[in-house]
């Protein structure tokens, strides 16, 4: 069981075991984020580096410097940042301001997702180290996402989420199955920009084997969708990462619950988190 600690004023971690998960408190924090994500995405994966991050061996760009960073951490492996083995990029409103945009923008129009009330969140640029790909430590990265929204009050959380490949017709299953049945309301719908805009219904809605779709889909989506996560209309091909993406949305209150029920105290009020702002 992981237990919830604070190690400062502003500071907390979630513990279990050699794991922990903290937001990036340093530079070298980041950097390490940044180091694991290109060891997965252009090392890994093959993305197509730019000059300047194939020189550095770290993945960045701009987005890095107003976003948070969430890490996972086994301090079996190495203390503080060269223990980092997973990761998630976070964007609240206040950060894309600071920016004028959040990363999807460039994917997707997503006004609809501005328009909503509460605080929202963008989600992106996960990866976790491939000797820690377990439930294990999935279940401690999103025991981390929960513990910030739930600190921050978050409703909607979104972002691209990619499928390997940039053959849509390759991916027909697994992006005709998304949009038939897992499309957004129209109120939450973000749409792909049109010069982007790739129709997901390749195939016919009879057609379709929802078992082998969901199979099909990578982990992370199928967790997205195991927490009612929609989709937006239509997918891009992200030539630079050789992946196609979709939008996911998730509001928030499943997560929030879960996490919730895990950490109330005896006396049923919730543990206090303070995390770094």
């Amino acid at each position: 069981m992981a237990e919830l600690t604070s190690v400062g004023d502003d500071l907390w971690c979630l513990r279990s075991g050699s794991l922990e998960v903290r937001l990036a408190r340093s530079e070298a924090d980041v950097r390490a984020a940044q180091s694991l994500r290109y060891s997965v995405f252009f090392e890994e994966m093959s993305a197509r580096p730019t000059p300047a991050v194939a020189a550095a061996r770290r993945d960045f760009d701009a987005f890095d410097e107003v976003c948070d960073h969430l890490l996972v951490i086994d301090n079996a492996r190495g203390r503080g940042s060269r223990g980092v083995v997973g990761t998630y990029r976070l964007m609240r409103r206040a950060a894309a301001a600071r920016i004028g945009r959040f990363y999807t923008g460039d994917e997707y129009d997503i006004g609809t997702l501005l328009q909503y009330p509460g605080e929202i969140l963008e989600l992106g640029r996960s990866c976790v180290n491939a000797d820690y790909r377990n439930g294990y430590t999935m279940n401690m990265l999103w025991r981390g996402v929960a513990a910030y929204i739930f600190e921050h009050d978050v409703e909607l959380m979104f972002g691209c989420a990619s499928i390997p490949g940039t053959d849509p017709d390759a991916l027909s299953l697994q992006l005709a199955y998304l949009w038939y049945y897992n499309l957004a309301p129209p109120g939450l719908r973000p749409r792909a920009l049109p010069e982007r805009f790739v129709d997901m219904r390749r195939m016919r809605q009879e057609d379709i084997d929802q078992r082998e779709a969901m199979n099909a889909l990578p982990p992370l989506i199928k967790g997205y969708l195991r927490l009612g996560g929609v989709i937006g209309d239509g997918a891009v091909v992200d030539t630079e990462f050789n992946t196609t993406d979709v939008c996911v949305i998730v509001k928030t209150d499943l997560v929030t619950d879960k996490y919730i029920r895990h950490y109330e105290r005896r006396d049923r009020q919730p543990v206090l988190v303070h995390p770094a702002s």
